[in-house]
């Protein structure tokens, strides 16, 4: 029972070397902290909506292709939340996850501080929703960017899919994209709380910060049901399936041509 219980919090993998738990921290850590040091990093020039979201579409492509084969490149708690909702990962990994998605995030950010004098600071592209937009139309929004997101992550990476894993980084770098052409105007497409809260951390401003977690997160767990549930590819039969199958059909060819020997005779 108490193993069994390990295995479902997923505190086993603090003990197995096959999974390399301490590297796929380190690959969350450091998608997130390319992630916001430059995409957030584009945000103190000023250029218009689409110039940024083209640099967050690049930064989460970019991300994904060095570090996905340590960790699955979440890069994103919404994204993590999905996949534990789904069963694809343990609490344990979720929640250390999420922990250095956040600490990338942070760093990321604060180096893009660091380096660049104050006059370019520009909010270091911090979140904010725009004027006469009610918090809950924010989290509607931002409900909106996350579905669209673990969606995209869901149909990349499905395993009955073989071949959407040759595209799926830049497939879900490009949803990102997606999603600030359309509402940056309105919130800033955070699409990523870990993502939000390193800016918000570094510049000190927590303005109507719950909706980048609340809404983000339950579109990933709405996003996570509906493909696992409704969306997803059906396995293949299974090979001993399809030899019993194929057998069957052989006989009965046998039989047909047995049968049409004897009337022939």
């Amino acid at each position: 029972m108490a193993r069994n219980f390990e295995y479902s919090l997923g505190v086993n993998e603090f003990k197995s070397k096959d999974h390399r738990l301490w590297q796929a921290l380190i690959g969350e850590f450091l998608g997130n902290l390319i992630l916001n040091f430059f995409a957030c990093g584009a945000c103190t020039q000023p250029e218009d909506g689409t110039f940024k979201a083209l640099a967050f579409g690049l930064g989460v492509f970019m991300a994904i292709t060095i570090v996905g084969h340590l960790s699955g490149g979440h890069v994103n708690p919404a994204v993590t939340m999905g996949m534990l909702v789904a069963g694809r990962i343990s609490l344990v990994r979720a929640v250390l996850y999420i922990i250095f998605q956040c600490l990338g995030a942070i760093a990321g950010t604060a180096a893009v501080r660091t380096l660049l004098d104050e006059a370019y600071y520009n909010g270091l592209g911090h979140t904010t929703l725009a004027e006469n937009l009610t918090e809950l139309q924010g989290v509607g929004i931002e409900f909106f960017l996350g579905l669209v997101l673990v969606l995209t992550v869901f149909g990349a990476c499905d395993s009955n899919k073989p071949d959407s894993r040759f595209t799926a980084p830049l497939a879900i770098g490009m949803s990102v994209t997606l999603g600030h052409l359309g509402t940056i105007r309105y919130t800033g497409a955070s699409m990523n709380p870990a993502r939000t809260f390193g800016t918000a951390f570094v510049t000190d401003i927590w303005e109507s910060h719950w909706i980048y977690w609340v809404g983000p997160i339950v579109g990933g767990i709405a996003a996570a049901l509906i493909y696992t549930q409704i969306l997803e590819t059906p396995a293949p039969p299974k090979i001993s399936e399809a030899s019993e199958k194929y057998r069957t059909h052989a006989d009965e060819r046998e039989m047909k041509k047995l049968e049409s020997g004897h009337e022939y005779a």
